[in-house]
This record gives structure tokens, C-alpha cells and sequence, in this order.
């Protein structure tokens, strides 16, 4: 009764365990545009998560959180500063241990802006500030269209990438904020039914990142990416990505805390702040690296770090919630 009962208690974090271990199996199955079409379902996934977002959100929850610069200030100083300054700091020990084309992945991981579904879908799940998410992931990609090829030419002296701006911004508004502006506009309707079902509702997002996890390592697996390089080089990339993980995840937290962060807002900082996209850091890197031979290896440390991310923030978004749900039950009891 124990075992079920912790199973029961942990059946997020099995979730993704379990999603791993079939996606070895089955690349084929959860694959981007494969049978099961995954990159769709989650899109559609994600965007009725932000729609019951948009049902749940009182209007003065989200003006509160478009309007916490600090916050703001903070995710985006995380994303396009923190993280460039490793390379500043750590670029030649990079270079000295490891090919150059891979240490300039890694500069080039250090540049992307952050993910933007995954984020605020990992604010969700943590119980964090989900309007202040979504603006900070939103500006975070539109940021990186000009701050990602301006930081790969100042450090790799390479060309900027043309990119297309009004497509990111219309991307993400088709993704997130067109969901959620109908929930807003569907909440006196609905509002009372999703009070009613709060327990179903309450588990989809988890759903969603599981099924990302399960495509992400799927695609991973269909592109070789543990088997194109040699065994020590694959095993010190992926350490070096877990090591930079698990330093700027903790150090935005503790940064967080001695802003004074309240707890919603730690969430925030955290899941938009530590994130890099692989959806948008692909095609900017053919754009950027053009023809380059090397580029395989250079894209290897986002596809590394990629699902790693995924997989960590998800166990400290489930975290998060526990404390979450905890303090409630404590508030409601008193």
C-alpha cells in the first residue's frame, strides 16, 4: 500500500521516467510529424492549457503581472546576460577541452532566448506567476531574434541571422495569447464549470509536458544525437550541460529569494529565466551557421540540454506545487 500510494503520490515524475524509456523504444512513434504526430497534440495541448489559464486568470491577477518589472528585468537579464557571461568567464577552458566547433555550440546554447511553451507551461505546473510567464517568454523570443545573432557575432565573430520578426510574434500569439484572450473573454460563461472539474484541470498541463518530454527524447533518438560523437565526448558534453543546469536553475533561485521574490514570482524567474529553446534555436543556427560542416556538433549541446531541462524543471515544478498545495492546506486550516 505504500509503494502504490508513493506511486501515486510521484506519478508525474514516473510519467516522464516511463516517456523516456518508451521513446527509446519507439522514436519512430512519438517523433516530430511521426504516426502520432506529437509536435501537434502538444501544440493543441499547450494551447488549451493557456485557454483554461485564460478562464481562471482574474483580469487584475494579469494586469498584476504584466506590470511586475522587476521580474521582467530579471528573467531577461538571466536569459541574455547570465548565461553569455559563462562563456565570457569559461569560453577559453571550453576551447582548451573540447573541439572548437563544440565549444561554440555551447556558446551558441549560452545566446538562445528562452523556450516559450514549456516555460510557462512549467509556470503552471509550479504554481507560479503565469501572466508574468508568458510576457517574459514571449519578449524573451522576441528579444532573440536580434540579441542571439548579435551575442554568436560579437563571441564566434560570425555573421547575424535575418531573421523573420512578425512571424515569431505572430507564432507566439497563436500559440499562447490567442488561447488565452478567449479563455478571458469565455470566463463568465465557463468559469463556474471549471471550478466544478478543478481536479482534471488542475493535471493537464502535466499531461502536456509528459508528452513533450516523450517527443523531445524521441527526436533526440531519431537524430543520433548519442550516437554521432565519441563516448567521451558525448558523456562531457552532457555533463557540462547538467552542471550549467542545475548552476543557473539554483542561482536564479537563490537570486530570486534575495530579491525578494514572493513565490509565484521565484517560479517565474526560474522556469522563464533558466530555459533555452531548441524549437527556435534550430532554424536560427541553419540561418546563422549556413553551410557550416560542423554544424552537427553545434547543435549538439541545445539538443543535449533540451530534454535535460525539460526533465529537471519538471521535477522542480512538481516541487514547487507540493510546497504550493501544502501551504494552502495550511491556510485553509487556519
Amino acid at each position: 500500500m505504500k509503494i502504490l500510494a508513493k506511486i501515486k503520490k510521484e506519478w508525474f515524475i514516473l510519467g516522464m521516467m516511463a516517456a523516456i524509456a518508451l521513446a527509446v523504444f519507439t522514436p519512430n512513434l512519438g517523433k516530430t510529424d511521426g504516426i502520432l504526430h506529437l509536435d501537434v497534440v502538444t501544440s493543441v495541448g499547450i494551447a488549451l492549457v493557456f485557454f483554461l489559464h485564460g478562464l481562471g486568470l482574474s483580469p487584475q491577477a494579469i494586469k498584476a503581472g504584466l506590470s511586475n518589472w522587476k521580474l521582467h528585468i530579471y528573467v531577461q537579464l538571466a536569459t541574455f546576460a547570465a548565461y553569455p557571461l559563462l562563456w565570457v568567464i569559461f569560453g577559453n577552458q571550453f576551447l582548451a577541452f573540447m573541439p572548437a566547433p563544440l565549444a561554440f555550440g555551447f556558446c551558441y546554447l549560452f545566446s538562445l532566448p528562452s523556450t516559450v511553451s514549456s516555460s510557462v507551461t512549467m509556470t503552471s505546473v509550479g504554481k507560479g506567476n503565469v501572466p508574468g510567464a508568458i510576457f517574459n517568454a514571449s519578449l524573451s523570443s522576441i528579444i532573440g531574434v536580434f540579441i542571439t545573432p548579435a551575442l554568436v557575432e560579437a563571441f564566434m565573430g560570425l555573421q547575424g541571422a535575418d531573421m523573420n520578426f512578425w512571424e515569431a510574434v505572430l507564432d507566439i500569439g497563436k500559440l499562447l495569447l490567442i488561447p488565452m484572450i478567449a479563455g478571458q473573454l469565455l470566463r463568465p460563461y465557463l468559469v463556474a464549470w471549471m471550478t466544478r472539474h478543478k481536479a482534471i484541470v488542475g493535471k493537464l498541463d502535466k499531461y502536456v509536458i509528459i508528452l513533450i518530454v516523450y517527443n523531445a527524447f524521441c527526436d533526440s533518438m531519431i537524430n543520433q544525437i548519442w550516437t554521432q560523437f565519441s563516448p567521451s565526448l558525448l558523456v562531457l558534453s552532457i555533463v557540462v550541460c547538467v552542471v550549467v543546469l542545475i548552476v543557473m536553475v539554483h542561482g536564479i533561485q537563490w537570486g530570486a529569494r534575495l530579491c525578494g521574490f514572493s513565490m509565484p514570482d521565484e517560479v517565474t524567474a526560474i522556469f522563464c529565466g533558466s530555459k533555452k529553446t531548441l524549437a527556435a534555436g534550430i532554424p536560427m543556427a541553419k540561418v546563422i551557421f549556413a553551410s557550416d560542416p560542423n554544424l552537427g556538433m553545434i547543435l549538439l549541446p541545445i539538443m543535449l540540454y533540451h530534454p535535460l531541462q525539460i526533465f529537471y524543471c519538471a521535477i522542480i515544478a512538481n516541487r514547487y506545487a507540493a510546497k504550493a498545495t501544502d501551504t494552502d492546506k495550511v491556510a485553509t486550516a487556519s
